[in-house]
């Protein structure tokens, strides 16, 4: 199976909304309360895609976005000088194959001016947290709610050259 990993474009956002969106579902139903799942939309989704196609990679399989990752600087106050990957996606026939370390590292190279990296991640989502740890993330301690779910935070230092 051959994976292109390139960043996104204004074109991808049908092709990153459905994975969003179908990633959503196959992954949380039962993680997350069923009306947030039936409450969520591929239009929302794609419009979403649309509307931040910034810092976003994107891997294809055979033409066909099946995963995304986007990055930013971190959003949390307490982190200084730190980078966060705000998510990865892989809709769930692909995963298990390399795509989500590809996809990872695509951050780790926007990332590299920072301290660190911190990301969130639901607490109860096992496989997510076990493929973190596997990259060097550790939990630091820091948690808030999602839909009544306990989201923690992971971080990772950045390794100096």
């Amino acid at each position: 199976m051959s994976v292109i990993i390139r960043k996104a474009t204004k074109e991808d956002a049908d092709g990153k909304g459905y994975v969003h969106y179908k990633s959503w579902i196959e992954t949380y139903t039962g993680l997350f309360p069923d009306d947030v799942i039936k409450g969520l939309s591929l239009e929302r989704s794609v419009d979403k895609a649309r509307e931040y196609p910034e810092n976003t990679y994107v891997a294809i399989v055979n033409d066909k976005i099946v995963g995304f990752s986007c990055h930013l600087e971190s959003r949390d106050e307490d982190l200084q000088n730190y980078g966060e990957i705000m998510a990865i996606y892989i809709l769930k026939q692909y995963q298990g194959r390399g795509i989500g370390r590809l996809l990872i590292k695509s951050c780790y190279g926007e990332l590299l001016n920072y301290n660190g990296i911190s990301l969130w991640v639901l607490k109860s989502n096992l496989n997510a947290i076990n493929f973190y740890e596997s990259e060097g993330f550790i939990n630091d301690g820091k948690q808030k709610y999602l839909y009544g779910k306990e989201v923690i935070r992971m971080i990772k230092a950045n390794e100096v050259p």
